[in-house]
Protein backbone atom coordinates (compact mmCIF):
# COMPACT_ATOMS: atom_id res chain seq x y z
CA UNK A 1 0.00 0.00 0.00
CA UNK A 2 1.24 3.30 -0.96
CA UNK A 3 1.59 6.91 1.44
CA UNK A 4 3.59 9.97 1.01
CA UNK A 5 6.01 10.83 3.05
CA UNK A 6 4.66 12.80 5.59
CA UNK A 7 6.87 13.65 8.75
CA UNK A 8 3.56 12.54 10.54
CA UNK A 9 2.35 14.88 13.49
CA UNK A 10 4.45 17.65 12.08
CA UNK A 11 3.22 17.95 8.72
CA UNK A 12 -0.28 17.53 10.11
CA UNK A 13 0.15 20.44 12.39
CA UNK A 14 1.44 22.82 9.67
CA UNK A 15 -1.21 21.90 7.78
CA UNK A 16 -4.01 22.31 10.42
CA UNK A 17 -1.96 25.71 11.24
CA UNK A 18 -2.32 26.88 7.50
CA UNK A 19 -6.03 26.06 7.62
CA UNK A 20 -6.45 28.22 10.84
CA UNK A 21 -4.72 30.98 9.45
CA UNK A 22 -7.13 30.95 6.20
CA UNK A 23 -9.90 30.86 8.78
CA UNK A 24 -9.07 33.82 10.33
CA UNK A 25 -8.14 35.73 7.29
CA UNK A 26 -11.88 34.83 6.48
CA UNK A 27 -12.65 36.69 10.07
CA UNK A 28 -14.38 32.93 11.44
CA UNK A 29 -13.80 33.32 15.31
CA UNK A 30 -14.54 31.57 18.44
CA UNK A 31 -13.71 28.20 16.38
CA UNK A 32 -14.69 24.88 18.31
CA UNK A 33 -13.19 21.20 18.12
CA UNK A 34 -15.11 18.43 17.72
CA UNK A 35 -14.10 14.61 17.71
CA UNK A 36 -15.14 11.46 15.85
CA UNK A 37 -14.19 7.83 16.88
CA UNK A 38 -15.87 4.62 16.18
CA UNK A 39 -17.31 4.08 19.67
CA UNK A 40 -19.02 7.42 20.12
CA UNK A 41 -17.09 7.31 23.02
CA UNK A 42 -15.66 10.53 25.38
CA UNK A 43 -17.90 13.03 23.98
CA UNK A 44 -17.00 12.32 20.39
CA UNK A 45 -19.55 11.83 17.92
CA UNK A 46 -19.90 8.10 15.96
CA UNK A 47 -19.65 9.20 12.65
CA UNK A 48 -17.94 11.75 11.16
CA UNK A 49 -21.13 13.00 9.55
CA UNK A 50 -22.60 13.91 12.15
CA UNK A 51 -19.79 15.80 13.52
CA UNK A 52 -20.13 17.65 10.29
CA UNK A 53 -24.14 17.99 10.97
CA UNK A 54 -23.07 19.26 14.44
CA UNK A 55 -20.10 21.51 13.56
CA UNK A 56 -20.10 25.16 13.12
CA UNK A 57 -18.45 27.47 10.59
CA UNK A 58 -15.12 27.62 11.25
CA UNK A 59 -14.43 24.44 13.47
CA UNK A 60 -12.07 21.59 13.44
CA UNK A 61 -13.38 18.22 13.61
CA UNK A 62 -10.38 15.13 14.75
CA UNK A 63 -10.86 11.89 13.43
CA UNK A 64 -9.51 9.33 15.77
CA UNK A 65 -8.16 5.89 14.05
CA UNK A 66 -10.74 3.34 13.06
CA UNK A 67 -12.68 2.53 9.92
CA UNK A 68 -16.09 5.07 9.14
CA UNK A 69 -18.47 3.24 6.58
CA UNK A 70 -20.04 6.46 5.22
CA UNK A 71 -19.67 9.17 2.68
CA UNK A 72 -19.21 12.93 4.30
CA UNK A 73 -20.18 15.79 2.62
CA UNK A 74 -19.02 19.56 3.64
CA UNK A 75 -20.99 22.40 2.69
CA UNK A 76 -19.27 25.31 5.56
CA UNK A 77 -15.48 26.04 6.10
CA UNK A 78 -14.27 23.42 8.44
CA UNK A 79 -10.99 21.18 8.86
CA UNK A 80 -11.41 17.62 8.83
CA UNK A 81 -8.42 16.26 10.66
CA UNK A 82 -7.64 12.37 10.31
CA UNK A 83 -5.17 10.89 12.75
CA UNK A 84 -3.22 9.88 9.68
CA UNK A 85 -3.66 7.74 6.61
CA UNK A 86 -2.33 4.14 7.91
CA UNK A 87 -5.01 4.34 10.38
CA UNK A 88 -8.25 6.96 9.31
CA UNK A 89 -10.34 4.97 6.76
CA UNK A 90 -13.57 6.18 5.30
CA UNK A 91 -14.85 3.30 3.47
CA UNK A 92 -17.63 4.66 0.85
CA UNK A 93 -19.00 1.33 -0.74
CA UNK A 94 -22.25 2.30 -1.98
CA UNK A 95 -21.75 6.20 -1.74
CA UNK A 96 -21.32 8.71 -4.25
CA UNK A 97 -18.49 10.01 -2.99
CA UNK A 98 -15.74 9.65 -0.23
CA UNK A 99 -15.69 13.16 0.56
CA UNK A 100 -17.52 15.83 -1.36
CA UNK A 101 -16.89 19.52 -0.76
CA UNK A 102 -19.78 20.53 -2.06
CA UNK A 103 -19.65 24.38 -3.05
CA UNK A 104 -21.87 24.59 -5.92
CA UNK A 105 -25.21 24.05 -3.50
CA UNK A 106 -23.11 26.76 -1.31
CA UNK A 107 -22.04 29.64 -2.97
CA UNK A 108 -18.73 31.14 -1.83
CA UNK A 109 -17.67 28.09 0.08
CA UNK A 110 -13.80 28.13 0.92
CA UNK A 111 -11.18 27.47 3.83
CA UNK A 112 -11.78 23.74 3.90
CA UNK A 113 -9.44 21.48 4.77
CA UNK A 114 -9.10 17.82 4.44
CA UNK A 115 -6.01 16.32 6.02
CA UNK A 116 -4.74 12.62 7.59
CA UNK A 117 -7.60 9.70 5.67
CA UNK A 118 -8.21 7.08 3.66
CA UNK A 119 -10.77 7.53 1.57
CA UNK A 120 -11.68 4.15 -0.69
CA UNK A 121 -14.63 2.73 -2.37
CA UNK A 122 -16.63 5.01 -3.81
CA UNK A 123 -18.55 4.51 -6.59
CA UNK A 124 -17.48 7.89 -8.10
CA UNK A 125 -14.66 9.86 -6.87
CA UNK A 126 -13.00 9.70 -3.77
CA UNK A 127 -13.09 13.86 -3.33
CA UNK A 128 -14.67 15.55 -5.10
CA UNK A 129 -14.65 19.48 -4.82
CA UNK A 130 -16.80 21.68 -6.33
CA UNK A 131 -16.91 26.00 -7.02
CA UNK A 132 -14.53 25.98 -3.82
CA UNK A 133 -11.83 28.21 -3.22
CA UNK A 134 -8.57 28.77 -0.64
CA UNK A 135 -9.04 25.06 0.46
CA UNK A 136 -6.66 22.03 1.19
CA UNK A 137 -6.48 18.70 0.68
CA UNK A 138 -3.06 17.00 1.79
CA UNK A 139 -1.71 14.12 3.02
CA UNK A 140 -4.52 11.83 2.37
CA UNK A 141 -4.34 8.46 0.50
CA UNK A 142 -7.26 7.93 -1.93
CA UNK A 143 -7.88 4.47 -3.48
CA UNK A 144 -10.20 1.91 -5.35
CA UNK A 145 -12.92 4.57 -6.20
CA UNK A 146 -14.50 5.04 -8.69
CA UNK A 147 -16.62 1.60 -8.15
CA UNK A 148 -19.33 2.47 -10.31
CA UNK A 149 -17.73 2.11 -13.66
CA UNK A 150 -18.94 -0.01 -16.62
CA UNK A 151 -15.71 0.62 -18.50
CA UNK A 152 -16.47 -1.65 -21.35
CA UNK A 153 -19.34 0.74 -22.05
CA UNK A 154 -17.71 3.83 -21.32
CA UNK A 155 -20.61 4.52 -18.21
CA UNK A 156 -21.06 5.73 -14.90
CA UNK A 157 -24.59 5.05 -14.25
CA UNK A 158 -26.12 7.13 -11.22
CA UNK A 159 -23.21 10.15 -11.60
CA UNK A 160 -24.26 13.78 -11.18
CA UNK A 161 -25.74 15.10 -14.57
CA UNK A 162 -23.09 18.26 -14.50
CA UNK A 163 -20.53 16.01 -14.54
CA UNK A 164 -20.39 15.85 -18.29
CA UNK A 165 -17.64 14.24 -19.58
CA UNK A 166 -17.11 11.82 -17.33
CA UNK A 167 -18.75 8.26 -17.93
CA UNK A 168 -16.05 6.84 -18.92
CA UNK A 169 -13.74 7.18 -15.63
CA UNK A 170 -16.92 8.25 -13.19
CA UNK A 171 -14.31 11.38 -12.17
CA UNK A 172 -11.57 9.64 -10.91
CA UNK A 173 -9.82 10.00 -7.20
CA UNK A 174 -9.68 13.40 -6.85
CA UNK A 175 -11.91 15.43 -8.96
CA UNK A 176 -11.81 19.59 -8.63
CA UNK A 177 -14.31 21.10 -10.90
CA UNK A 178 -14.68 24.90 -10.97
CA UNK A 179 -12.77 25.65 -8.42
CA UNK A 180 -10.09 28.57 -7.54
CA UNK A 181 -6.88 28.44 -5.77
CA UNK A 182 -7.54 24.70 -3.77
CA UNK A 183 -4.17 23.04 -2.55
CA UNK A 184 -3.77 19.59 -3.37
CA UNK A 185 -0.46 17.83 -1.93
CA UNK A 186 1.50 15.31 -0.78
CA UNK A 187 -2.01 12.83 -1.27
CA UNK A 188 -1.20 8.93 -2.36
CA UNK A 189 -3.78 8.48 -5.32
CA UNK A 190 -3.43 5.06 -6.32
CA UNK A 191 -6.10 2.33 -8.15
CA UNK A 192 -9.23 4.54 -9.15
CA UNK A 193 -10.06 4.55 -13.06
CA UNK A 194 -7.46 7.92 -12.91
CA UNK A 195 -5.59 9.77 -10.68
CA UNK A 196 -6.09 13.84 -10.33
CA UNK A 197 -8.39 15.80 -12.53
CA UNK A 198 -9.18 19.32 -13.00
CA UNK A 199 -12.33 20.22 -15.07
CA UNK A 200 -14.67 22.99 -15.60
CA UNK A 201 -18.19 21.93 -15.75
CA UNK A 202 -19.68 24.53 -13.30
CA UNK A 203 -17.29 27.19 -13.53
CA UNK A 204 -14.00 27.98 -14.23
CA UNK A 205 -10.74 26.06 -12.44
CA UNK A 206 -7.81 28.27 -12.01
CA UNK A 207 -5.11 29.32 -9.74
CA UNK A 208 -4.84 25.20 -8.37
CA UNK A 209 -1.81 24.06 -7.38
CA UNK A 210 -0.99 20.07 -7.49
CA UNK A 211 2.19 19.56 -5.74
CA UNK A 212 3.80 16.64 -4.27
CA UNK A 213 1.50 14.07 -5.10
CA UNK A 214 2.01 10.33 -5.60
CA UNK A 215 0.05 9.42 -8.57
CA UNK A 216 0.04 5.47 -9.72
CA UNK A 217 -1.27 2.40 -11.00
CA UNK A 218 -4.77 4.11 -11.99
CA UNK A 219 -5.71 2.18 -14.73
CA UNK A 220 -7.91 3.69 -17.09
CA UNK A 221 -6.68 6.90 -17.60
CA UNK A 222 -4.30 9.93 -17.15
CA UNK A 223 -2.34 10.13 -13.49
CA UNK A 224 -2.93 13.97 -13.74
CA UNK A 225 -5.57 15.93 -15.80
CA UNK A 226 -6.61 19.02 -17.22
CA UNK A 227 -9.56 19.25 -19.44
CA UNK A 228 -11.99 21.83 -20.29
CA UNK A 229 -15.13 20.10 -21.03
CA UNK A 230 -18.74 21.08 -22.03
CA UNK A 231 -21.08 22.75 -19.40
CA UNK A 232 -22.54 21.80 -16.83
CA UNK A 233 -27.04 21.54 -18.38
CA UNK A 234 -27.70 23.93 -15.64
CA UNK A 235 -24.54 26.38 -15.70
CA UNK A 236 -25.05 30.20 -16.76
CA UNK A 237 -22.82 29.89 -19.35
CA UNK A 238 -23.18 27.49 -22.63
CA UNK A 239 -19.44 27.70 -23.55
CA UNK A 240 -17.40 26.39 -21.92
CA UNK A 241 -15.84 28.05 -18.18
CA UNK A 242 -12.11 27.14 -18.97
CA UNK A 243 -9.47 25.61 -17.11
CA UNK A 244 -6.66 27.88 -16.79
CA UNK A 245 -3.30 29.03 -14.67
CA UNK A 246 -3.07 26.05 -12.88
CA UNK A 247 0.30 24.03 -11.71
CA UNK A 248 1.34 20.71 -11.83
CA UNK A 249 4.58 21.05 -9.62
CA UNK A 250 6.57 18.44 -8.04
CA UNK A 251 4.80 14.99 -8.46
CA UNK A 252 5.45 11.96 -9.43
CA UNK A 253 3.30 9.91 -12.00
CA UNK A 254 3.86 6.81 -13.35
CA UNK A 255 1.95 3.65 -14.28
CA UNK A 256 -1.37 5.23 -15.20
CA UNK A 257 -3.72 4.10 -17.92
CA UNK A 258 -2.32 0.77 -17.90
CA UNK A 259 -5.13 -0.71 -19.13
CA UNK A 260 -7.18 1.79 -21.09
CA UNK A 261 -4.76 4.38 -21.86
CA UNK A 262 -3.57 7.20 -20.15
CA UNK A 263 -0.77 9.81 -20.51
CA UNK A 264 1.25 10.99 -17.23
CA UNK A 265 0.24 13.85 -17.14
CA UNK A 266 -2.77 14.95 -19.92
CA UNK A 267 -3.90 19.21 -20.99
CA UNK A 268 -6.50 18.61 -22.90
CA UNK A 269 -8.77 21.36 -24.69
CA UNK A 270 -10.74 18.68 -27.33
CA UNK A 271 -12.97 20.73 -29.52
CA UNK A 272 -14.85 24.03 -30.45
CA UNK A 273 -14.67 27.07 -27.54
CA UNK A 274 -12.56 24.28 -24.83
CA UNK A 275 -10.06 26.35 -22.93
CA UNK A 276 -6.86 24.84 -21.10
CA UNK A 277 -4.40 27.61 -21.65
CA UNK A 278 -1.07 28.89 -19.34
CA UNK A 279 -1.04 25.84 -16.86
CA UNK A 280 2.55 25.02 -16.03
CA UNK A 281 3.82 21.64 -15.65
CA UNK A 282 6.80 21.93 -13.59
CA UNK A 283 9.26 19.61 -11.34
CA UNK A 284 7.59 16.34 -11.92
CA UNK A 285 8.62 12.48 -12.46
CA UNK A 286 6.43 10.94 -15.37
CA UNK A 287 7.44 7.35 -15.53
CA UNK A 288 6.09 4.34 -17.42
CA UNK A 289 2.52 5.73 -17.80
CA UNK A 290 0.84 3.81 -20.99
CA UNK A 291 0.70 6.88 -23.27
CA UNK A 292 2.95 9.58 -23.25
CA UNK A 293 4.57 11.15 -20.36
CA UNK A 294 2.72 14.65 -21.04
CA UNK A 295 -0.12 15.08 -23.34
CA UNK A 296 -1.35 18.34 -24.64
CA UNK A 297 -4.58 17.50 -27.27
CA UNK A 298 -6.70 19.35 -29.59
CA UNK A 299 -8.98 17.37 -31.88
CA UNK A 300 -11.00 19.45 -33.51
CA UNK A 301 -11.50 23.23 -35.73
CA UNK A 302 -14.45 23.53 -37.59
CA UNK A 303 -14.75 26.70 -39.69
CA UNK A 304 -16.91 29.41 -37.84
CA UNK A 305 -16.71 27.50 -34.27
CA UNK A 306 -15.72 29.32 -31.28
CA UNK A 307 -12.34 29.41 -31.17
CA UNK A 308 -9.87 26.47 -29.00
CA UNK A 309 -6.98 27.91 -26.74
CA UNK A 310 -4.81 25.66 -25.42
CA UNK A 311 -1.87 28.44 -25.64
CA UNK A 312 0.56 29.49 -23.13
CA UNK A 313 1.69 26.33 -21.64
CA UNK A 314 5.17 25.82 -19.76
CA UNK A 315 6.61 22.12 -19.53
CA UNK A 316 9.67 22.73 -17.58
CA UNK A 317 11.95 21.16 -15.89
CA UNK A 318 10.68 17.44 -15.42
CA UNK A 319 11.91 14.00 -15.57
CA UNK A 320 10.20 11.87 -18.07
CA UNK A 321 11.27 8.00 -18.55
CA UNK A 322 9.83 5.05 -20.57
CA UNK A 323 6.06 6.26 -21.43
CA UNK A 324 4.13 5.10 -24.21
CA UNK A 325 2.90 6.48 -27.66
CA UNK A 326 -0.18 8.30 -28.12
CA UNK A 327 -2.95 6.77 -30.63
CA UNK A 328 -5.92 7.37 -32.72
CA UNK A 329 -5.61 11.28 -34.42
CA UNK A 330 -2.83 12.04 -31.81
CA UNK A 331 -0.66 9.07 -32.61
CA UNK A 332 2.97 9.37 -32.41
CA UNK A 333 5.73 7.21 -34.46
CA UNK A 334 6.69 4.96 -31.06
CA UNK A 335 6.80 5.83 -27.25
CA UNK A 336 6.98 9.78 -26.28
CA UNK A 337 7.55 12.05 -23.29
CA UNK A 338 5.76 15.25 -24.59
CA UNK A 339 3.36 15.07 -27.26
CA UNK A 340 1.54 18.54 -28.65
CA UNK A 341 -1.29 17.76 -30.84
CA UNK A 342 -3.42 20.21 -32.21
CA UNK A 343 -6.04 20.57 -34.98
CA UNK A 344 -6.17 24.10 -34.00
CA UNK A 345 -3.09 26.09 -33.22
CA UNK A 346 -1.36 26.17 -30.35
CA UNK A 347 0.56 28.84 -29.48
CA UNK A 348 3.89 29.82 -27.43
CA UNK A 349 4.35 26.66 -26.17
CA UNK A 350 7.34 26.00 -24.08
CA UNK A 351 9.57 23.13 -23.32
CA UNK A 352 12.27 23.92 -21.12
CA UNK A 353 14.88 22.02 -19.19
CA UNK A 354 13.39 18.70 -19.54
CA UNK A 355 15.59 15.39 -19.08
CA UNK A 356 13.94 12.88 -21.47
CA UNK A 357 15.05 9.14 -22.07
CA UNK A 358 13.92 5.91 -22.69
CA UNK A 359 11.21 7.19 -25.29
CA UNK A 360 11.48 6.47 -29.00
CA UNK A 361 10.48 10.40 -29.54
CA UNK A 362 11.40 12.56 -26.85
CA UNK A 363 9.45 15.64 -28.21
CA UNK A 364 7.04 15.18 -30.93
CA UNK A 365 4.67 18.27 -32.44
CA UNK A 366 1.68 18.10 -34.41
CA UNK A 367 0.42 21.91 -34.48
CA UNK A 368 0.14 24.21 -36.90
CA UNK A 369 1.30 27.06 -33.86
CA UNK A 370 4.57 25.45 -33.33
CA UNK A 371 6.83 25.73 -30.27
CA UNK A 372 9.53 26.69 -28.52
CA UNK A 373 11.84 23.90 -27.27
CA UNK A 374 15.31 24.72 -25.77
CA UNK A 375 17.34 23.51 -23.33
CA UNK A 376 16.11 20.08 -23.13
CA UNK A 377 18.32 17.01 -22.53
CA UNK A 378 16.97 14.42 -24.99
CA UNK A 379 18.57 11.51 -24.63
CA UNK A 380 16.40 9.17 -26.17
CA UNK A 381 18.96 8.04 -28.62
CA UNK A 382 16.22 8.11 -31.54
CA UNK A 383 14.46 11.15 -32.26
CA UNK A 384 15.13 13.90 -30.26
CA UNK A 385 12.74 16.45 -31.87
CA UNK A 386 10.04 15.97 -34.52
CA UNK A 387 7.89 17.94 -36.45
CA UNK A 388 4.95 16.12 -37.86
CA UNK A 389 2.53 19.11 -38.39
CA UNK A 390 2.72 22.31 -40.75
CA UNK A 391 3.95 24.74 -38.01
CA UNK A 392 7.65 25.66 -37.31
CA UNK A 393 9.62 24.56 -34.31
CA UNK A 394 12.23 26.62 -32.43
CA UNK A 395 14.59 23.73 -31.14
CA UNK A 396 17.69 25.21 -30.80
CA UNK A 397 20.01 25.17 -27.53
CA UNK A 398 19.01 21.54 -26.64
CA UNK A 399 21.44 18.71 -26.34
CA UNK A 400 21.14 15.90 -28.11
CA UNK A 401 23.08 12.91 -26.51
CA UNK A 402 26.54 13.76 -27.97
CA UNK A 403 28.38 16.85 -28.80
CA UNK A 404 28.44 16.48 -32.20
CA UNK A 405 24.47 17.27 -32.51
CA UNK A 406 21.26 15.81 -34.09
CA UNK A 407 21.94 12.70 -35.83
CA UNK A 408 25.64 12.38 -35.33
CA UNK A 409 27.52 9.03 -34.42
CA UNK A 410 28.13 8.63 -30.47
CA UNK A 411 23.87 7.81 -29.66
CA UNK A 412 22.77 11.47 -30.76
CA UNK A 413 19.05 11.63 -30.56
CA UNK A 414 17.74 12.87 -34.77
CA UNK A 415 15.84 15.75 -35.75
CA UNK A 416 12.71 14.98 -38.03
CA UNK A 417 10.24 16.81 -39.98
CA UNK A 418 10.19 20.04 -41.55
CA UNK A 419 10.44 23.34 -40.51
CA UNK A 420 12.76 22.43 -37.37
CA UNK A 421 15.53 24.44 -36.06
CA UNK A 422 18.32 22.55 -33.86
CA UNK A 423 20.98 24.65 -34.51
CA UNK A 424 22.90 25.57 -32.62
CA UNK A 425 23.00 22.93 -30.19
CA UNK A 426 24.16 22.25 -26.88
CA UNK A 427 27.59 19.93 -26.60
CA UNK A 428 26.97 18.70 -22.60
CA UNK A 429 23.94 18.36 -20.61
CA UNK A 430 21.82 21.03 -19.27
CA UNK A 431 22.87 21.25 -15.44
CA UNK A 432 19.51 22.94 -14.11
CA UNK A 433 17.26 19.63 -16.11
CA UNK A 434 16.48 16.75 -13.72
CA UNK A 435 18.16 13.04 -14.40
CA UNK A 436 17.22 9.74 -13.19
CA UNK A 437 20.12 9.94 -10.33
CA UNK A 438 18.79 13.33 -9.09
CA UNK A 439 15.51 13.45 -8.91
CA UNK A 440 14.21 13.00 -5.29
CA UNK A 441 11.04 11.93 -6.22
CA UNK A 442 10.73 8.35 -7.58
CA UNK A 443 7.72 6.71 -8.32
CA UNK A 444 7.21 3.97 -5.26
Amino acid sequence: MLFPSRGAKCARNAIVALSLAVLSAGHVVSAATLCVNPAGSSGCYKTIGAAVSAAAAGDQINIGPGQYSEGVVISKTLSLVGAGAESTIISAQGQPNGVYIDGLDNGGLSGVLVTGLTIRNANFEGILVTNTSNSVISNNHVTNNDQGLNYSAGTCPGQPVFETNEGEDCGEGVHLVGTYAVTVSNNAVDLNSGGILLSDETGANFDNLITGNTVTDNPFDCGITLASHAPSPAASSKVPYGVFNNNIVGNTSARNGLAGGGAGVGIFAPGPGNMSPENKVIGNVIMDNAASGVAVHNHAAPAGAPPVNLNGLVIMRNYISGNGADTSDAATPGPVGINIFGVAAIYSTQILENTIDNETDDVVINNPGGSSVHLNNLLGGAVGLANLGTGSVDGTMNFFGCPGGPGTTGGCSAVHGPSVGSSPWLKAPVSTAPSASSSTRQPM
